[in-house]
């Protein structure tokens, strides 16, 4: 009983984090450098 309620779950996680990684994918990057000043003195 337990194994078909473990596989039953992990099934479930396997599909939702391949949905997750593909939906993932589409999405902008984002830019993570700050933004320097024009006049690197200040």
């Amino acid at each position: 009983m337990a194994d078909g309620f473990l596989e039953k779950h992990q099934q479930d996680y396997e599909a939702r984090k391949a949905d997750y990684l593909r939906q993932k994918k589409h999405l902008p990057k984002l830019s993570r450098r700050p933004q320097r000043p024009d006049d690197e003195a200040l």
